[in-house]
């Protein structure tokens, strides 16, 4: 069967990203027909306006619901698709030329039921956002935990960037309610039932991450929150990873501790490790002071994510809370 594409992009509140968004469609250098869905999920600032603008060039649909969270809002969308193949799409991102050329080839080649790309940043960037995708995608700060160019079965697409085939989404009913932590949820129950999952290196958006300190700390926190809950959810998806930057944290404090006591080696150690990020970031970036503000990412990003999943690790894991009644923040209701 020919693969037909659904775009779904779930939309709250961004009338400006999704102008962006589509405008990025536009430029796409493809032969294949494809529809995009709009999901607008409760907004009060509405981007009917925007997409209206581009029917004329896109095949595009517009869809206003109540607000239910962007799992739900996704799961609306893939049922009022078309499309025997799902890409979801964040607001924020913008497609490079090529991207739907790589989706196809790719399965064309090897053909799995669900797929994620990476993101990357674009030059237009400020230098927060790209001083936060290189601590968000950089090996040295993530361990390679998104996965790598072989990755099959092991991977997890995350849905800013994320293929799903029919099939799998009526088998597994898509995304459940918890925000964040839907995305790994979703390809750890498409594995149990038989489907098989990949990244595409080449299928990248630029995703835009219009966020401050503020908003990056608390969404890292969060998910620190989610990762013990998937653990006692998906036991068997356990990784000592998920640990480090926990450890990192505690193993930093305890420099601190031991530098104040006359011990220097333990902080030697943490000055290396920023030294190394710092030239990575560099030789990545080209940016000084894209270089300088990505030690402040990775310092936010290990402390907000390492102190979420040890307050979460200790309230779901050993003092056996429920997951859903003490941390509501990350749950949606149901509709």
């Amino acid at each position: 069967m020919p693969l037909k594409f659904s775009f779904i992009i779930p939309v709250y509140n961004r009338p400006d990203e999704t102008d962006e968004l589509l405008q990025s469609f536009v430029g796409l250098d493809t032969m294949t027909k494809y529809e995009i869905v709009i999901v607008e999920d409760g907004s009060n600032i509405s981007s009917k306006a925007i997409v209206d603008s581009y029917k004329d060039k896109l095949d595009i649909s517009y869809f206003f619901k109540e607000n239910s969270g962007p799992g739900d809002s996704r799961n609306f969308g893939m049922q009022k698709a078309k499309g025997n193949y799902f890409i979801i799409l964040d607001s924020d991102c913008i497609l490079p030329s090529n991207y739907l050329n790589e989706v196809e080839k790719s399965l064309k080649t090897n053909y799995v039921d669900c797929f994620g790309g990476p993101d990357a940043a674009h030059k237009s960037f400020t230098d927060l956002q790209k001083a936060i995708n290189f601590s968000m995608t950089s090996f040295i700060t993530t361990g390679g935990i998104r996965g790598h160019k072989k990755s099959v079965d092991t991977f997890q697409p995350r849905s800013f960037n994320m293929g799903i085939s029919k099939e799998a989404f009526l088998a597994s009913k898509g995304f459940g309610r918890i925000h964040p932590g839907e995305d790994p949820d979703l390809s750890i129950r498409l594995w149990q039932l038989g489907f098989k999952t990949k990244l595409i290196p080449e299928a990248f958006v630029y995703h835009k991450r219009r966020i401050s300190w503020r908003k990056f700390y608390k969404q890292v926190y969060k998910f620190g929150l989610v990762r013990p809950i998937l653990n006692v959810w998906h036991p068997s998806t356990k990784k000592i990873t998920y640990w480090f930057p926990t450890l990192f944290c505690v193993g930093f404090l305890v420099s601190l501790i031991m530098l104040f006591l006359g011990v220097k080696w333990a902080i030697i150690g943490y000055m290396l490790y920023f030294a190394l990020a710092f030239l990575t970031a560099l030789l990545t970036t080209k940016s000084i002071g894209v270089s300088v503000l990505s030690l402040m990412a990775i310092g936010v990003q290990f402390f907000g994510y390492g102190y979420g999943f040890l307050k979460s690790t200790m309230a779901i894991g050993i003092l056996k809370k429920e997951p859903e009644t003490h941390f509501p923040e990350i749950f949606f209701k149901s509709k």
